[in-house]
This record gives C-alpha cells, sequence and structure tokens, in this order.
C-alpha cells in the first residue's frame, strides 16, 4: 500500500508547478490498537503528506458513510499570545468567518449551508481548528473556502470593530455573568504565576477591547500560513482527489516565518493558594486545582484512570459519598486537563442549597487522602478502565470524530494515532500506580482552592 501511495504522490507532481505545490510522502501511521489489530483484516492507516511550503496533510480513507471531514489545524492558542494582547488567537476564530476577498461576510455559512455542510471552529490553550463536515462530493468547497481564507482575510477597521464587540459580548455572557466561568477563569489565574495558562482563552475584558487592525494582520501573517497548519482529511474520498484539489487550493499561499516560542516554565507550587468570590448563586460552589502532568507525561494516563474512580458516574467515589450518601451536593465533576504542557487537574463541587461549603470540603478533602493511603478496589480499577475505553471508541463512530482525535493528538503530541497508545496505557494501570499518582499530584501544599459563596444582594 505505502508503494502505492508513494507512486501516486510522484504522478500527481507531474503537474505541480512550483516547488511550494509538491507532496513529500512522510509514510503512514496505523489508525486501530493491538486489540483491533489481532482480529485481522485491513487496519486503516493515517496517511502523512506535505506540500513545499510547509502544510501537512493527514489523510484516513473511511467508506463507512458517504460523507467527509475537513479540519484544519493551526498550531496557535491562547499560549502563544502576550500579556496585553490576550484573546487574539480566540478573536481570530471569529475573524475568520466574517470577510475574505471575494467572499462576503456571511457568505462562508451560507454557501457551506446550501451544500448540506455543518461547520465550527475552536480555540484553546494549545491551539485552533476550524472543521467542515460535508457530503464526499463537495469535498472541492471545502477546500475552496479554507484556502481562500488562510490566504485573503479582510482586516481592516469595520470587520474588527464588530467581531471584538461579538467576543466581549461572548466574555460577559460566559465570564463576567457565568459563576462557574468566572470560577474557573480565577483558579487558572491563581494557580498559575508564570506560564501562559495564567491568562484565559477569551482574553481580559481590556485587551479584547484595544485590539487594531495591525494587532491582527500581525497575528495572521505570523500564525495563518501553510507551515503552521496541519489539515486532517476523513471519509470516503480518493487520494489522488484530495492530493490534486489541496496542491491547487493551498499550493500558491506563502509560507510564514514563525517565532520561536517563548514561554515561561510554571515553578513549583510550595504551599496552598486561595481566593474567595462572591457570586448570584443559590448554594456554596468549591473548586480544587491540583498541578498535573502534561498530555504526554507518563503519568498523565494513571491520573486519568483516577479520575474516573473519583468522578466517573453515579458509582465513583465522589458521587456516592458526597451526593448520595451525605446529600452535600448536586454535582461534582473532575477533569485532568489535556495540555500540551503540565496542567491542572480540576475538581469541582456544587454544595445543594443550604449544605455548607466547609463540609464539601471536608468530605472531598478525606476522600483525596483515602486515594493516597489505600489502594482503589479491583472492580473500581476495571470499572473505570472500561469507562475510559467505552468513552474512546463512541467518540470514535463518526467521520468528524475520527478526524478530530487525529488532528487534536497530532497537534499536542505529534502522533496522529496516540488515542490508541493512551487507551493501552490506561488498561495497563495498576491500582499501585493510581496510587502513586495520588501521593504524587494529590498534594494539600499543590492546591489551589476557589470558594464561591452567594451573594444575596446581587441575586436579589
Amino acid at each position: 500500500m505505502f508503494a502505492k501511495i508513494a507512486a501516486l504522490v510522484a504522478k500527481v507532481n507531474e503537474a505541480a508547478g512550483t516547488d511550494a505545490a509538491r507532496w513529500a510522502y512522510e509514510g503512514a501511521t496505523a489508525f486501530a490498537d493491538a486489540s483491533t489489530a489481532a482480529l485481522g483484516g485491513d487496519v486503516p492507516h493515517v496517511q502523512r503528506f506535505r506540500l513545499g511550503n510547509g502544510l501537512r496533510l493527514l489523510l484516513l480513507v473511511d467508506r463507512s458513510a458517504p460523507v467527509v471531514s475537513y479540519f484544519t489545524w493551526f498550531r496557535v492558542g491562547s499560549r502563544h499570545e502576550k500579556p496585553g494582547k490576550t484573546g487574539l488567537a480566540h478573536l481570530f476564530e471569529h475573524l475568520m468567518f466574517n470577510e475574505a476577498e471575494g467572499l462576503k461576510a456571511g457568505e462562508f455559512d451560507r454557501k457551506l449551508e446550501e451544500n448540506g455542510a455543518e461547520s465550527n471552529a475552536a480555540t484553546w490553550l494549545d491551539w485552533t481548528y476550524y472543521y467542515e463536515s460535508l457530503p464526499r462530493d463537495r469535498f472541492a468547497l471545502a477546500v475552496k473556502l479554507e484556502s481562500q481564507r488562510m490566504a485573503k482575510l479582510v482586516l481592516r477597521e469595520p470587520q474588527v470593530v464588530s467581531e471584538k464587540e461579538v467576543v466581549a459580548n461572548e466574555r460577559r455572557m460566559r465570564v463576567d455573568d457565568d459563576v462557574e466561568g468566572a470560577a474557573n477563569e480565577i483558579l487558572y489565574k491563581t494557580a498559575f504565576t508564570k506560564h501562559p495558562y495564567h491568562w484565559p482563552t477569551i482574553g481580559w475584558m481590556e485587551d479584547i477591547q484595544g485590539f487594531t487592525p495591525e494587532d491582527c494582520a500581525a497575528f495572521y501573517e505570523t500564525y495563518y500560513a501553510p507551515n503552521n497548519a496541519t489539515i486532517v482529511v476523513c471519509g470516503d474520498v480518493k487520494e489522488k482527489d484530495v492530493l490534486e484539489k489541496i496542491r491547487d487550493g493551498y499550493g500558491p499561499i506563502p509560507s510564514s516565518t514563525l517565532p520561536e516560542e517563548d514561554t515561561q516554565p510554571e515553578p513549583p507550587q510550595a504551599e496552598p493558594r486561595s481566593a474567595l468570590m462572591k457570586k448570584p448563586t443559590a448554594s456554596e460552589k468549591v473548586l480544587f486545582g491540583y498541578h498535573g502532568p502534561a498530555l504526554g507525561d507518563a503519568d498523565h494516563p494513571a491520573l486519568s484512570v483516577l479520575n474516573e474512580v473519583l468522578f466517573g458516574g453515579r458509582a465513583s467515589r465522589m458521587h456516592r459519598e458526597l451526593v448520595t450518601n451525605k446529600e452535600l451536593c448536586t454535582d461534582v465533576r473532575g477533569w485532568v486537563s489535556t495540555f500540551r504542557d503540565p496542567g491542572l487537574y480540576e475538581m469541582y463541587f456544587t454544595a445543594r442549597p443550604g449544605a455548607s461549603g466547609d463540609a464539601v470540603l471536608e468530605a472531598a478533602s478525606r476522600e483525596l487522602a483515602r486515594t493516597r493511603e489505600e489502594l482503589v478496589t479491583p472492580e473500581e480499577l476495571a470499572r473505570a478502565q472500561a469507562r475510559l475505553e467505552l468513552g474512546l471508541l463512541q467518540s470514535l463512530e463518526t467521520t468528524s470524530g475520527k478526524a478530530e482525535h487525529i488532528g487534536f493528538y497530532d497537534t499536542v503530541l505529534g502522533d496522529p494515532a496516540a488515542a490508541f497508545r493512551r487507551l493501552e496505557a490506561y488498561r495497563r494501570v495498576t491500582a499501585g500506580e493510581l496510587r502513586t499518582a495520588a501521593r504524587r499530584y494529590l498534594k494539600e501544599s499543590g492546591r489551589t482552592l476557589v470558594r464561591v459563596f452567594p451573594d444575596t444582594e446581587a441575586a436579589a
């Protein structure tokens, strides 16, 4: 198969007008885990290509449905911003749907909707992506629209001012006027002092309002370039058709000079930190943030399994103890951040109206102490592993789910099939490793605590 693809690339390159439009074939990665491969048959592979201008292409042919998903991942997120310019990466998520040369505001979405497609975008700390899912015979439309806005976005004063106001309103709704959003922002602001994870992806309000067209143009010319992008195509397509159309659409776009990232590592946290807030809420809320491993660290799978033991469903320890038995909380949640650099293990507790936040804090701390002192049971471990495996397999049922996984793990870890490496790691985790992870990361000295108290006057 690999020789066939290499020969196909050579044939497609015969029609390339410049070196920037010539493909290089970089090999293939099996998109399956060990148990899938053991079943025999053809194992799907992600084919890896690179254009002369630096654009990367990851292609997974999937003929299970007559559709195709088209993701464009840019290796830029809020971590690449500077103090005073926070929120610029997120602003671009909005600007990219506005206006490009030859494409009026609103026309991008209208063309896709007319052709039965859905589209959206997301920005986070380490990356930004845009995607379309559409019928297979409309593939060329996605290439045309995405290449057009990568090369010819309009960033004059009216466009920038319009989207700044949209983002400012989004911040008011999702952070300033939202209890959970405001508390989560304070959690990261308090837990991180040096690393860019300190500021929110949406940005500080004063920074959003201060952006100029010149700020936007400089950001666009630097990061929205083919050598900072990876296209993921997954669906019922022909390799030759994909290579030719993407070559024709993106080959003429010049690469940029990417700056070296200047990130300050977060120093170790030697003592507990805390923040108190008053918000118009019916009950107290308690948030924990423990400094955790990066997604690629060896401890990350173990801490993810431990999180399932603690927070995964109604049978989890935290739900049983704080919601069912003691009736202290109406909601308990935990999440181990999936960032390129070490992030946070977040825990979120909503007290029942009338219940004491002190009691919630005491009960949750007691359960965490158990994980540092005792081994989880074999039944808890097996259940947590099964939940993680089921969640991954369910997320891969659609072409868009496959494409998103491929792009995410390639962007953050450099491995488009890393989801399956993690699945194998989950299966290998032992109860002893969970206890070790708890002792390493769930230390009181490394905890950031945010408490939200009801503000009855504001509520009234």
